[in-house]
């Protein structure tokens, strides 16, 4: 059995303030129902939705407890609004669900599209793994790189099929990857991770006490690659990558669903 895993938890204020899962990309479907459909037939038994309070009422009414017969559970991140200004961050959802979670499982992020491959490439991984190895997909820097402007990757450094460290670069752009050792080939993260329970009862103890010891910072965020990287460092986590040939696609601005709906029915063409 494996669960399949999406943050939800935000309401962008770039995004006018929506829920970018939501916006609609095909003439039937929103993003994260597209994301869904990429997903399920490579076999996934549940379907848990990390929400906070905003979007939870949005997702209820969106799916009620079931998508094509997957039972969706909700798993509920939230914060003290008086000592916090924000969220924990990704560690603390994926930790918000740990209650759902007695099974291997795929996470990422629900306003992202990841390709039915590297899906069904997880799954299987997840399936027939024995020694509870995490995985994970490496997107080709070239093909995630916008045509304009800088974005910031997660690098993946590997040694035979496994990853050693996943290492943030900011302000990569088209024209910059010499000067930051970087060319097209190399691997990135999209955010798109697959686990046992056993990694996940590491990474709660981390987050307790990361939340311990940043008590008094209003902003401060607990990311999921950051600890997986370190988990990995302290060979506490073997984590194998494959490499994806699938297009990864993401939204972040009002007008960016109209270009993705533009994109898909090209490619379906």
């Amino acid at each position: 059995m494996v669960s399949l895993v999406y943050m939800v938890a935000g309401l962008s204020s770039r995004f006018e303030g929506k829920a970018k899962a939501l916006a609609k990309i095909t003439e039937n479907e929103s993003l994260i129902e597209y994301s869904l459909n990429q997903a399920l037939p490579s076999g996934f038994n549940k379907i848990i939705f990390i929400v906070s309070d905003k979007t939870k009422p949005l997702f209820e009414e969106r799916f009620g407890d079931s998508y094509k017969n997957i039972p969706i559970h909700y798993a509920l991140q939230d914060h003290n609004s008086e000592k916090r200004d924000r969220p924990w961050g990704t560690l603390d959802a994926l930790c918000s669900a740990a209650h759902l979670l007695n099974e291997s499982f795929v996470i990422c992020n629900g306003d992202d599209l990841y390709g039915k491959d590297t899906f069904k490439i997880l799954h299987n991984h997840l399936e027939n793994n024995e020694n509870e190895e995490g995985v994970t997909a490496g997107y080709y820097l070239k093909d995630v790189l916008p045509k304009n402007g800088a974005v910031n990757r997660g690098i993946f450094q590997i040694t035979n099929s496994y990853v050693t460290k996943i290492e943030e670069q900011l302000g990569i752009h088209k024209d910059n990857l010499k000067e930051k050792n970087l060319d097209h080939s190399h691997l990135c993260s999209m955010n798109i991770f697959g686990l046992f329970p056993s990694s996940l009862e590491k990474l709660n103890q981390i987050l307790n006490n990361f939340k311990k010891e940043n008590s008094e910072d209003r902003t401060v965020e607990c990311l999921l690659p950051v600890e997986l990287s370190n988990l990995i460092n302290s060979n506490e986590l073997n984590m194998k990558i494959y490499p994806t040939e699938d297009n990864w696609y993401g939204i972040t601005n009002p007008g960016d669903e109209v270009t993705l709906q533009k994109i898909l029915k090209e490619l379906e063409e």
